[in-house]
Order: structure tokens, then sequence, then C-alpha cells
């Protein structure tokens, strides 16, 4: 497997545990009867929960950008040290979000959050040029 998929691989499991953190801090905050009912009238999750629900939504989006991409070039035959680069820089971008998204620390987020969106630029040059 080339390194750009093991990327793609730890990046699903990065939105696995995102998805348990976010459903965990719910639960504490509503109660299971009300996340395993219809969720009309739920109240929005606040602190932490809050940003662990919003931090899985953010990773979600970027992570069908990064797959898309990442599997284009696999297709392609597009591999190099730029795409890898940037994976590389995907993930670890998205990593360093999520932690900052839920400990609420916000500049750093967006900063992080911009070195994951280079990642991406990085390997959709590749398959452009």
């Amino acid at each position: 497997m080339t390194p750009e998929l093991i990327y793609l691989v730890w990046s699903a499991v990065l939105t696995f545990v995102l998805m348990l953190i976010a459903v965990s801090g719910a639960t504490l905050q509503v109660g299971l009867p009300t996340l395993a009912g219809n969720r009309e009238g739920m109240p929005d999750l606040t602190s932490w929960a809050g940003r662990a629900e919003r931090a899985h939504g953010n990773m979600l989006e970027n992570l069908v950008l990064f797959a898309i991409l990442v599997l284009v070039a696999q297709a392609a035959g597009v591999r190099n040290a730029v795409t890898v680069l940037g994976a590389q820089l995907f993930f670890w971008g998205r990593v360093g979000h999520a932690v900052l998204y839920i400990a609420g620390i916000p500049w750093a987020r967006t900063a992080a959050w911009v070195v994951s969106v280079v990642g991406l630029i990085l390997i959709a040059w590749q398959l452009v040029r």
C-alpha cells in the first residue's frame, strides 16, 4: 500500500475516533434515550461536546476531498514526493485541528486547518500539472 493510501486509512481512523468522542460528549449532555430517539427538539451541544461534534463534521467534509484526490492520484499513477508530503500535511493538520478544536483554541485550530488545506492543494497540483 502506498503512503498516500496509508494516510487515507489513518484519516478514516481519525474520523471514527472523532465520532466516538462526539457521541460520548452528546451522551453526557443529553443522555442516551435522547440520542436513541428521533432527536427532534434536541438541544444544541455546548462546550467541548459541541466542539467535538463540529470537529467530526468538519473532518467528514474534508475527508471526502482528501479521499477523492488520493484515489484519483492512485488511479492515474500520480505518486511522488509531493503527493506523499500532501498526504502527510493533510493527516497531521487534521490531527492538530481536531485536538485544537475540541480544546477550544481557535486561532491555532485555524492554522492547523490551513496546513491540511495545503496538503490537499499539493495533491491536486500534482494531478493538474
